[in-house]
């Protein structure tokens, strides 16, 4: 890589803020003729009970636009670009991205090119946009925005400034991220991977208990279980009737202590790690009501957590995944990358599980890439085979 770059701020950059209908049917227009476009998105997740899409970024042409779906604008009117397949989306980390538009706007992003992953394949050190601007161009991104309410209207003009930033580099990045990828001959990796997560979606409702959806709640007995349950759905109504996340109505340490401790007076809650007088104060009362619900159910109506039934382990799949990995850790050394990039867990374990004796058999495992099996296919079938 060539020397660094010298080290400065971005200028506040020029763009056309898109509030209405109008404005975005003549931006469709202008853009149906461009063969790449850089987008990103903003959202409130941290600030409301149900998370939206609040600016979408676009950098065409050397123009920047930022879209308002929060004004009198439909957004879905972008989908015949966003969904074109002749025409390449550039994103620096999609994944979120890709089921925001999904949930909020029913498009289903084709062509994608995510600098995040390709960063990634080329074995930079922090993926992050920051720090390959940084590198790349001696841009010195603000941070400080990052976590801010971008549902507030009208957003301060610095606020702008920092959305409009964040695709003004993007296709620069992405040229000369694709010409190292072509040097290094993974391209062909990248834009495979960036096709599987065009096909992200968002979780689905939650039609079951609560809990499932809980980490750590496997471990618990079927009483805390319960308790657990009734913890979650009084998180939930508040979360809801105060329009917060639910993080910042009560966190998930306390939840799981509550649920196993099951205290019955303020005294209990307010000993709970994580626990504030405040929210004692607040909806104390509740939790005790819920804990109290929770204990007082029969035990012939308790719930249980779930098992699936896993097939069988082959006893010689560990040994298999060992030579596996003992393989990708040296692979990953030698192109540069991390291990998890040649060979993630779960497709060791599928290969180990399988055992598959030649490249068409790899197709019967499904965690595996075409391009792993084009690259490494072949040697993973030998280093197989010779497990006994």
């Amino acid at each position: 890589m060539p020397n660094k770059p010298a080290l400065h701020k971005p200028e506040d950059p020029d763009f056309v803020l898109i509030d209405n209908d109008n404005a975005l049917a003549d931006l469709t227009q202008s853009l149906q003729s461009q063969q790449c476009i850089a987008v990103d998105l903003e959202a409130d997740s941290m600030f409301h009970y149900q998370e939206k899409a609040c600016l979408l970024q676009i950098t065409s042409n050397g123009l920047n636009y930022i879209v308002d779906p929060l004004c009198d604008c439909n957004v879905r009117a972008l989908a015949p670009i966003l969904e074109n397949g002749e025409i390449q989306k550039v994103f620096h980390g999609a994944d979120y991205d890709v089921r925001c538009l999904y949930r909020d706007f029913g498009i289903e992003l084709h062509n994608l090119f995510d600098t995040q992953v390709a960063a990634r394949f080329l074995g930079e050190p922090q993926t992050g946009l920051a720090p390959l601007l940084e590198s790349r161009f001696g841009v010195q991104l603000e941070k400080k925005y990052q976590k801010k309410n971008w549902s507030l209207r009208p957003l301060p003009p610095e606020m702008m400034a920092y959305a409009a930033n964040d695709t003004v580099h993007l296709l620069e990045l992405a040229e000369i991220l694709k010409k190292e990828l072509v040097e290094k001959d993974r391209l062909f990796w990248v834009e495979e991977e960036c096709e599987i997560l065009t096909h992200a979606r968002p979780m689905p409702p939650n039609d079951g208990p609560m809990f499932l959806r809980f980490r750590g709640a496997g471990k618990l007995d079927p009483r805390s279980l319960q308790v657990l349950e009734n913890i979650l759905h009084v998180r939930d109504n508040l979360a809801r009737k105060w329009n917060r996340p639910l993080f910042k109505v009560l966190g998930n340490t306390p939840i799981l202590e509550m649920a196993q401790k099951r205290p019955l007076n303020t005294k209990g809650l307010v000993s709970l790690h994580g626990f504030s007088p405040k929210q004692a104060k607040m909806f104390g009362h509740e939790l005790i009501r819920a804990i109290k619900a929770g204990k007082s159910v029969p035990e012939e109506k308790l719930p249980s957590y779930p098992r699936k039934k896993r097939p069988p382990l082959n006893p010689k799949a560990p040994k298999r995944a060992k030579v596996l990995k003992d393989w990708r850790e040296k692979m990953g050394e030698e192109l540069g990358v991390e291990s998890s990039v040649v060979l993630t867990n779960a497709q060791i374990q599928a290969m180990a599980s399988n055992k598959p004796r030649s490249i068409r058999e790899l197709d019967e495992c499904q965690e595996v890439r075409q391009w792993q099996k084009k690259v490494f296919g072949q040697t993973l079938v030998d280093l197989l085979k010779a497990v006994p």
